[in-house]
């Protein structure tokens, strides 16, 4: 019996060590209402939920692109359109049952809700291949880290700056 248990553990070990192991840092991939995609570092997303609408309490006399307040967990965090904050997008639709809110939080733990259209997925990608952005609205340019060029398509995945977000003079 017990010779049998180590086979089968002996395989699944086997496995395991073929499995290569990811390359890079994790990050999170979305899609803002125009469906660009961006990604932002994985270790600043403190969560990634899916909310109605109604649970976001609009407030009076703040910026358009806050969408209000949400009670995460017993904080009370603003919520923001991150497409219209980063100039590049009209307003989210908010006539939908769900709305992905991404909860980031950058070093002096500043805690804020990014909402935004879709969220596509986690990815490994290596830091060493983010290279500086070389064309990019003058809105958006501050809050972009870098970007990736995915050789496959050509196309262009741009790496945002949480903590230059978070820290926006465009929230006052």
């Amino acid at each position: 019996m017990l010779g049998d248990l180590d086979l089968l553990m002996g395989d699944e070990t086997q496995e395991l060590q073929e499995m290569e192991a990811p390359e890079g840092e994790l990050f999170l991939k979305f899609k803002v209402a125009t469906g660009e995609e961006f990604a932002l570092p994985a270790v600043s997303v403190v969560e990634v939920m899916s909310i109605g609408p109604e649970k976001i309490t609009p407030m009076p006399n703040v910026a358009p692109v806050l969408l209000g307040t949400l009670n995460l967990r017993g904080e009370i965090i603003w919520v923001a359109d991150l497409g219209q904050f980063l100039g590049i997008s009209p307003p989210l639709n908010l006539d939908r049952a769900e709305l992905p809110v991404v909860a980031v939080m950058d070093q002096q733990d500043l805690l804020m809700g990014l909402a935004v259209d879709s969220i596509v997925g986690m990815e490994w990608l290596k830091t060493e291949s983010v290279r500086p952005v070389l064309v990019a609205p003058e809105s958006m340019a501050p809050f972009l880290r870098g970007e990736w060029v995915v050789p496959e398509t050509g196309s262009r995945l741009p790496l945002l700056d949480q903590s230059a977000i978070l820290r926006s003079n465009r929230w006052s």
